[in-house]
């Protein structure tokens, strides 16, 4: 074997996917900038129709050839994309990003527990919810407590990231290349067009408007999809999903850095409980899997376009 070919190179595969993951919160932190001129909803659905422009132009899926087992598959995968991305992005229009994503890794977290239905799996699901329960106390102790609403939206995400990691896998099954989340992205896009349209009228009439939009898309999704797809090619699948738990930490820096988001002791603590989970429940797969191959790991449904399989 070559000693150049990519899966020779594992330390670039974890800077690649370090990379994906300082991207996408860096990312939402410039998208919370300007939830006050074009609403969160809008900016969600300017970034996803800039995403689906650049994945279809890659794409170009022949749609001729479709049944119609992947068009209800992409259809499925398309309103799960709209609603967790919409959702998300209402959470962190309330409520800090750090525990935003921390909250929203319950989804992953608790189908993982369901499918497997293995105690250790339950175990690490309890963790993660000791964090959550840690997140109530520092919203009735703390200085700044959480918005309810947020909090909920946060919720509603981590339940359409469920339907997210279903359909991807499905779509990734039943299509080739990235032709299924193209019209995956295209279908959120249209979705989400009476958002779309009043904010992209406000964004063309702003230069700087359209400008941190484009760079939303480009940071939450074109850039974590090419560094992800990248780095599977250069990683076993469990490291990097095991890479990709560490998530809630770079969005709880994004959120410091960018916003000036103060964390908390007991928020730190509860960041901290969800990503030992996360690495917990993605490491388990791998030893129940044995000597077989890796399975697909979802990407971050916090705005990662999720990798599908070639």
């Amino acid at each position: 074997m070559n000693s150049q070919e990519p899966r020779q190179q594992p330390a670039l595969g974890v800077l690649l996917v370090v990379g994906s993951c300082l991207s996408l919160p860096f990312g939402a932190a410039v998208a919370t900038t300007i939830f006050p001129a074009l609403g969160s909803w809008g900016v969600t659905a300017l970034r996803v129709l800039i995403a689906a422009i650049v994945v279809l132009v890659i794409a170009r899926p022949r749609l001729n050839r479709w049944n119609r087992a992947q068009w209800t598959a992409a259809v499925l995968f398309g309103i799960s994309l709209a609603a967790m991305n919409g959702s998300f992005y209402a959470a962190i229009d309330r409520i800090p990003i750090g525990p935003a994503v921390a909250i929203e890794f319950l989804g992953p977290l608790v189908l993982a527990a369901v499918l497997t239905r293995r105690l250790a799996d339950a175990v690490w699901v309890g963790v993660a919810l000791v964090g959550m329960a840690l997140l109530g106390v520092d919203g009735l102790l703390g200085a700044a407590a959480l918005d309810p609403l947020g909090v909920l939206f946060a919720l509603i995400a981590a339940a359409f990231w469920v339907m997210y990691i279903r359909m991807s896998t499905r779509v990734g099954a039943l299509t080739t290349g990235t032709e299924g989340l193209a019209v995956a992205l295209a279908v959120a896009a249209v979705l989400l067009l009476p958002f779309g349209v009043p904010a992209a009228i406000t964004a063309v009439a702003d230069p700087h408007l359209l400008g941190l939009a484009a760079l939303t898309a480009l940071l939450s999704s074109v850039i974590p999809y090419i560094l992800e797809l990248a780095a599977l090619r250069r990683l076993p699948q469990r490291i990097f999903g095991i890479l990709l738990s560490l998530e809630p930490v770079f969005a709880t820096l994004a959120g410091l850095l960018v916003l000036g988001q103060q964390a908390s002791p007991l928020r730190l603590a509860a960041v901290a409980l969800v990503v030992i989970a996360s690495i917990g429940v993605t490491a388990g797969a791998r030893r129940r899997r044995g000597s077989g191959p890796d399975e697909e790991p979802p990407s971050p449904l916090t705005g990662s376009i999720p990798v599908v399989p070639d």
